[in-house]
């Protein structure tokens, strides 16, 4: 189940010029956290510079993913994890402070409350509230802990990364392209990532799948969130955005809700968090996030 499916790049208006002529635009394709994901750039070399991004997605999601033997999954089976990667307790790091900034709502360790919603879904129906009461026992950021030398959960914990992970992913990529020299390009890993323009000028214009966003991106990173954009029911009523509080699905209220800012790990966070929100929430959210903003929101029909 994968958390968005309607995020797609219009591309095809792209400035001409030197840079251009002497090196066409290249689209490096590949995979990551179960989804699709593509970078954008033009240079000579631009297949071997994806073939180097390819690998550091792929190592980066050894660390994040909940489908491989990932740092994350050794986590969740053992409890604990040792000498844990710098790019996991950066992670980890940056999800306490969202899970400060929006009141909790932000929480990795709804992980066995995700497990518990997919099975009883997956059987026929949602899972009865004493079986939500035993799960949310086992929810709360405050007893993870973590240092250089080790992360430790509480019993009968676990933690998904699925709302932060992919926009940390591509921060990754994008600082080293531009560890490279390359910073006209676009990182696509379902969450974008654009450190500068167009090559040979211009910004890089975005379309969301449905029509419901259109942006221009240029030296800022966008993260996009729906409640029903990925369900756990086959008729799409019970989203997969889990609200911590209550251990259920967060109610139909926003069809798109979109974060833009200098960083698209603390964008992806954001905009996971903020569809458990109303509008004023949100905007208190956001100002306490200094450079991020709403470029996004698109409300459900009132009848769902």
């Amino acid at each position: 189940m994968h958390r968005r499916r309607f995020l797609c790049i219009s591309a095809a208006a792209f400035a001409t010029g030197p840079a251009l002529a002497a090196a066409p635009l290249t689209r490096i394709h590949g995979q990551a956290m179960g989804t699709g994901v593509q970078i954008l750039l033009a240079h000579p070399d631009a297949a071997a510079i994806g073939q180097r991004a390819l690998a550091e997605i792929s190592r980066l999601e050894a660390i994040f993913s909940l489908h491989r033997d990932s740092a994350l999954v050794r986590l969740n089976r053992d409890g604990r994890l040792v000498a844990p990667p710098p790019e996991f307790l950066d992670c980890l790091s940056i999800a306490g402070r969202l899970h400060r900034v929006t009141g909790g709502l932000f929480d990795p360790t709804v992980q066995p409350l995700w497990q518990l919603h997919a099975a009883r879904h997956a059987a026929g129906g949602p899972p009865s509230a004493a079986e939500i009461a035993e799960m949310r026992a086992r929810v709360g950021w405050q007893r993870v802990q973590f240092d250089t030398g080790l992360v430790q959960l509480a019993p009968g914990m676990a933690l998904t990364l699925n709302g932060i992970a992919q926009g940390h992913i591509a921060d990754r990529v994008a600082a080293l392209l531009s560890a490279e020299g390359l910073t006209d390009v676009l990182v696509d890993t379902g969450e974008l990532v654009a450190p500068a323009g167009q090559p040979g000028g211009g910004t890089w214009p975005v379309t969301l799948a449905d029509g419901q966003g259109r942006f221009a991106l240029r030296g800022a990173a966008l993260a996009s969130s729906s409640v029903l954009g990925t369900s756990f029911d086959a008729g799409g009523a019970f989203g997969h955005i889990l609200d911590p509080r209550t251990g259920q699905p967060a109610p139909a209220r926003w069809r798109l809700l979109s974060v833009t800012g200098p960083t698209a790990t603390i964008a992806d966070a954001a905009s996971t968090a903020c569809c458990l929100m109303d509008r004023p929430d949100i905007d208190r959210t956001l100002a306490a996030l200094p450079g991020f903003r709403l470029a996004a929101l698109v409300p459900y029909p009132a009848t769902l």
